[in-house]
């Protein structure tokens, strides 16, 4: 059964006359009634029947009009679905954000995006890093927002965005306030709240272990406003990208010597074909002049 067959039948059973309704779907009456016989054939019965100069519908025909009728709808309605979507009027975007990163570096990027195409609807979920690749190459997310200590693996391909440096987080009236910068070995004895969703969290520790550098641990959370108000309170020091928002309180300083950054970046499946609404999502953060690249420039 085919679109134009439908069309046809209905066509006829709207006029009740071969020659109007061929005229109407601009065909020949032959090609006309050879796809209404073909379309007959197909439903095991006659839908119309002629006498001399009258049409009429049969018995099947009469059952199978409502029926048409919604699938000739149902088709249209999907064509005008299909042209909206294409055409960034109805769509959707799944954006998966990983959990440390704050969005103060997003919001400009975001706007930009909305105004370039205001029919995407963008959902935003966070995770780890691992949860986001793997949702990404489920399919469950189209595009994630993520950073991680090693190269990406030859299986997507990852934009950089902007870099940002690690701080240390401490309560106000710290030595370390006294500080423009913390240095690794002054973190020698202090008390440590990890941060469990960090993931440069072994990273760090490997590093600090590395220059004999040794902390107390006192708590650990994934959650990070706990973290944060523990910190803000003077129970322990945290480390955290700069960019993090901080809860009121909360005093920082970078850290160095050494100095450690992370890449943020738009991550998407290598090889997978785009959707309009992930190709303009991906070709507008390609475009978008990051703060972090506006400052070096700048520079």
């Amino acid at each position: 059964m085919e679109m134009h067959q439908i069309r046809y039948f209905l066509a006829v059973a709207e006029a009740l006359n071969f020659t109007r309704a061929a005229e109407q779907c601009h065909v020949t009456q032959p090609a006309l009634t050879r796809a209404i016989q073909k379309l007959e054939e197909e439903l095991g019965g006659l839908l119309f029947r002629r006498e001399r100069h009258l049409t009429h519908l049969t018995d099947l025909g009469l059952l199978m009009r409502p029926h048409l009728e919604q699938v000739l709808s149902e088709a249209g309605a999907a064509r005008s679905t299909a042209s909206s979507f294409l055409r960034l009027e109805r769509a959707r975007l799944k954006l998966g954000v990983m959990c440390t990163i704050g969005p103060m570096r997003f919001v400009e990027f975001l706007n930009r995006f909305h105004a370039a195409s205001p029919g995407v609807e963008v959902f935003m979920q966070e995770g780890t890093v691992d949860q986001l690749l793997a949702q990404l190459g489920e399919g469950a997310i189209d595009v994630a927002v993520v950073a991680q200590p090693n190269k990406f693996d030859g299986r997507v391909d990852a934009q950089p965005l902007y870099r940002e440096r690690f701080v240390v987080g401490f309560a106000p009236g710290h030595k370390f306030e006294r500080q423009n910068a913390v240095r690794m070995a002054d973190l020698e004895g202090e008390s440590y709240l990890s941060r469990m969703t960090c993931e440069f969290r072994d990273h760090i520790r490997g590093i600090r272990e590395s220059q004999g550098v040794t902390m107390r641990y006192c708590f650990r959370s994934e959650r990070e406003d706990w973290i944060q108000t523990m910190a803000a309170a003077g129970l322990g020091l945290c480390v955290l990208p700069q960019f993090t928002p901080t809860v009121p309180g909360l005093a920082t300083r970078p850290l160095i010597e050494p100095e450690i950054e992370r890449e943020v970046s738009l991550v998407t499946i290598a090889g997978r074909r785009f959707s309009p609404a992930v190709a303009g999502f991906v070709r507008t953060a390609k475009a978008h002049a990051w703060p972090a690249r506006r400052s070096a420039d700048a520079a």
